[in-house]
């Protein structure tokens, strides 16, 4: 069932009375990453929503807002194919922000500090604004959020532990193509021969977690510059290996910490992120 008002869905889920409601908040464009968490939130929920909502607030470049892929009758189809007890709420702006899109500020603390906080202002803030109007909208008793926005899913869990928001954050595993790029509404956007070139971004991450008890983190930075220099359609913004917990970059290894690789790089126009535990 496809709704487009914020009544409108709590209408729904108030007449299905579920036990357990599930929340799979999506930006559209879906692929098999997205339909994943549909399916793992259906077979663990009696209902589960899935948002489909563009969000203005997170996007701190206009241009890579217009570009984005936006195809609701795909998404739509896609969805019922997966069976009943899922409504899809696809609302308009003014729905979500009544007001206009305002950023509510929120203390993620220092998880919010480096890569995609470091290189894309604003946009932790537009997340945690239009995940707690949606949970407040929604009130899932668990939602779900892939492990490619890895830093991402750690401002969620934040953000409900500041808002005092009941509601538990599920993380799933990264779904990825067969040469390893991780599935991403983005890679809409890239030709046939972008995407497979693309396959860098996931030897990088391998390369690193092959070497990186052997060789120092600097090391390893040096090898995936060097990587992306011999790319004429690619441009590394960044690659940075951090604590797992508290997702600061780190020059060392401590044994009993765990760690992850992180990048983020152009393919031309095109913007893609990914990570990979280490250890």
């Amino acid at each position: 069932m496809l709704l487009k008002s914020s009544l409108d869905i709590q209408k729904s889920i108030g007449k299905g009375q579920p036990k357990m409601l599930g929340l799979v908040p999506t930006m559209g464009a879906l692929h098999d990453g997205h339909l994943s968490l549909i399916s793992k939130a259906k077979s663990e929920c009696d209902i589960t929503v899935v948002s489909i909502f563009v969000n203005p607030t997170q996007f701190n470049n206009p241009k890579d807002l217009s570009n984005y892929p936006r195809n609701l009758e795909q998404d739509v189809e896609a969805i019922k194919q997966l069976g009943r007890d899922i409504l899809i709420y696809a609302p308009d702006v003014d729905d979500i922000y009544p007001n206009g899109p305002q950023t509510e500020n929120f203390d993620f603390g220092i998880i919010s500090k480096y890569m995609e906080g470091q290189y894309r202002q604003g946009h932790f803030q537009g997340v945690g604004t239009v995940l707690k109007k949606l949970f407040e909208l929604v009130k899932p008793h668990r939602a779900y959020f892939g492990e490619k926005d890895y830093q991402q899913l750690a401002i969620v869990k934040k953000l409900v532990q500041i808002t005092n928001q009941p509601v538990d954050i599920i993380g799933c595993e990264t779904y990825r193509e067969p040469n390893g790029l991780a599935k991403s509404s983005r890679n809409k956007l890239l030709s046939n021969d972008e995407k497979s070139e693309a396959s860098i971004i996931f030897k990088c991450l391998n390369l690193a977690k092959t070497h990186f008890k052997e060789n120092s983190i600097s090391e390893i930075k040096k090898k995936v510059k060097s990587i992306f220099n011999h790319k004429e359609n690619f441009k590394l913004e960044y690659f940075e290996i951090a604590d797992e917990e508290d997702l600061i970059p780190t020059q060392d290894f401590i044994e009993t910490k765990k760690y992850r690789a992180f990048i983020a790089a152009y393919c031309n126009e095109v913007r893609l992120i990914d990570n990979m535990p280490l250890n």
